[in-house]
């Protein structure tokens, strides 16, 4: 458990007592009835202009802190419970898309309140499916969510006194620096031809050089592979490598969690057969009987959702909400990683399974895979939320709380932004992958709309090398965990790597990094453009060589931080917060330029 500051801090007279229904109706407001629509119009004008939204959690979190300031350090709770709303709220407003779709493939509108009520139903399942993964993502694998480590840094700073005279000039640091190049990236032509991603960097200064350098590796080899798969007819001549290599990418996921979760199964099963002690009841985890209930129940409400109000058959239906299952752990790993959320990629996969299934009508597939879009969005915020929360100390029943509460002010949200949007600019009500070029239109290309239309139109064509295509990443994914399960475990290894020699250490490095790379990080590579990745690798090597040297110069005394608060990832933290300000500023300029021309 990462070290938590001293909770002995005073709260201000004239707030509400912490615990109290005023203080959790203070948080509540805040984080649901203004941070959150705010997120969620500005990430509902991102998809429908760009085709791709920032998460709020960043955002949130620092406006949030402002809030519980006067609570002192123990603030931070209450500022991450507001931050975990509205993020909820936002990520929900965000999926205004999925409406958007309905109107291009033609769908009957179906009441308002069976829109809300589906995708409320769909909304808890996710949280739900994201809080059943938490105790094996969070408090066992301990994955680092780059974004989440982002988040607790800033409120354990900016509510607490003594860690912020520590560390603001990191922090501060990093979110001019993001906010610098989040801007420079849209308006000045040279950043924007590097493909410029500041939250990208920050994050690869979280994770470290071995990420970083392996996500390039992944990106290097996908792009090298590009002529092949031009050969064999996988892409046409022009298109971007990530068109296939994405089911690749799920696919070497897909194989990796294979391996670690047949591992802790098989300690489970050694600790269960070897009547292994209990630990004490201080040390014990939340009881999850009754959140495997609770997926089980809205589950349930899912599918009998989609039956009775859109008409969908049981089976395609219930595909869907067994699939989460499967890409709440993929997609969660993934963010863990590299902080990245796959979600429009398992949206697809989800298309091809049904094809691969016989189903060939686009209406059924778009109600169906909306299950595993929305879910797995919600179960990846659950899981990054949680992270946060547990760097902070918060309690874990109370978060979940706030994010369900969220839910429902995101579901009524994302339909009410629809009709809002497509209302005042019909021009979004257009099929856009029936227009011609000339036809398309400049400012509203609703780039996530048109993968999702695009694929489901495509369903009545026959595409097994996508099948293929995943059972090869599978494959690579086992394959390549396996391998390095058993290096990582030879004792012949591991006296190398103790040597402390430097070619030990420089082989040790490599083949981490770019020989036998995790595939949870070389698959990041696969998901984005080439400058992407490079950018991510670029923040592992700048965190790689200022660690090296911090812990090499003589005589420096660090100050009294966390450990999980160093330099690095304060002004990675800063990074990412820097850009997703940048982009909440960008997106409220182009919405009032178009409100108020």
């Amino acid at each position: 458990m990462p070290s938590i500051p001293t909770e002995a801090t005073t709260h201000r007279s004239w707030l509400p007592r912490p615990g109290s229904w005023q203080y959790h109706a203070l948080l509540g407001a805040a984080g649901m009835l203004v941070l959150g629509p705010l997120g969620g119009i500005a990430a509902a004008y991102m998809n429908f202009s760009l085709g791709f939204f920032v998460g709020g959690q960043v955002l949130a979190g620092i406006l949030g802190s402002v809030v519980t300031y006067g609570y002192g350090a123990p603030g931070r709770h209450g500022a991450n419970y507001i931050q975990t709303a509205a993020a909820s709220v936002a990520g929900m407003g965000g999926m205004a898309v999925v409406i958007q779709a309905m109107t291009w493939l033609g769908m009957a509108q179906p009441p308002l309140w069976q829109l809300v009520a589906y995708m409320l139903c769909i909304g808890m399942y996710g949280v739900g499916v994201g809080m059943l993964y938490t105790p094996l993502l969070v408090d066992r694998m301990q994955l680092t969510f780059p974004s989440g480590l982002a988040v607790a840094n800033i409120l354990r700073a900016l509510t607490d006194p003594v860690l912020l005279r520590r560390s603001v000039s990191r922090l501060a640091g990093g979110m001019a620096l993001g906010v610098a190049g989040g801007f420079g990236a849209v308006r000045l032509a040279p950043l924007a031809a590097l493909d410029l991603s500041a939250s990208t960097f920050g994050a690869g200064m979280i994770v470290g050089a071995r990420i970083g350098i392996a996500s390039l590796a992944g990106g290097l080899a996908s792009w090298a592979m590009t002529p092949t798969f031009v050969s064999i007819g996988w892409l046409a001549p022009g298109e971007p490598f990530r068109k296939i290599t994405f089911l690749i990418a799920l696919g070497m996921i897909m194989g990796a969690a294979l391996v670690d979760l047949s591992r802790l199964l098989a300690r489970a099963w050694r600790q269960w057969t070897g009547g292994a002690r209990q630990a004490a009841p201080g040390q014990r985890g939340p009881d999850m009987r009754w959140v495997a209930a609770w997926v089980v129940l809205w589950g349930v409400a899912v599918v009998v959702a989609g039956v009775a109000w859109f008409g969908q058959p049981v089976g395609y239906q219930l595909l869907a909400v067994l699939l989460v299952l499967v890409f709440a752990l993929v997609n969660g790993i993934s963010v863990g990683i590299v902080d990245q959320n796959p979600i429009s990629s398992a949206f697809v996969l989800c298309v091809i399974l049904m094809a691969a299934a016989g189903l060939r009508e686009p209406h059924i597939g778009l109600i169906a895979a909306t299950v595993l879009l929305v879910s797995t969005a919600e179960a990846s915020d659950m899981q990054q939320d949680r992270s946060t929360g547990w760097r902070l100390g918060s309690n874990r029943m109370a978060q979940f709380g706030y994010q369900v509460a969220g839910v429902v002010v995101g579901a009524l949200l994302a339909v009410a932004l629809a009709r809002l949007f497509m209302q005042a600019y019909p021009v979004l009500t257009l099929d856009q992958t029936t227009l011609t070029a000339d036809q398309q239109p400049a400012r509203w290309t609703s780039a996530m709309t048109y993968k999702i239309v695009g694929v489901l139109r495509g369903l009545a064509q026959e595409r097994t090398y996508q099948h293929i295509a995943v059972l090869v990443g599978l494959s690579i994914g086992l394959v390549t965990e396996v391998l390095r399960k058993a290096i990582h475990a030879s004792a012949r290894y591991q006296r190398f790597v103790r040597s402390g020699r430097p070619p030990a250490r420089a082989v040790d490095f490599l083949l981490d990094a770019v020989i036998l790379p995790t595939p949870y990080a070389s698959s990041f590579g696969g998901f984005v453009n080439l400058p992407t990745a490079a950018w991510m690798a670029a923040g592992g090597i700048v965190s790689g060589l200022v660690n090296s040297r911090a812990s090499h110069r003589p005589g420096v005394r660090q100050p009294a931080l966390p450990e999980d608060m160093s330099t690095t990832s304060l002004v990675g933290g800063g990074l990412i917060a820097g850009d997703a300000l940048a982009a909440l500023g960008i997106g409220a300029a182009g919405l009032m330029a178009v409100a108020f021309p």
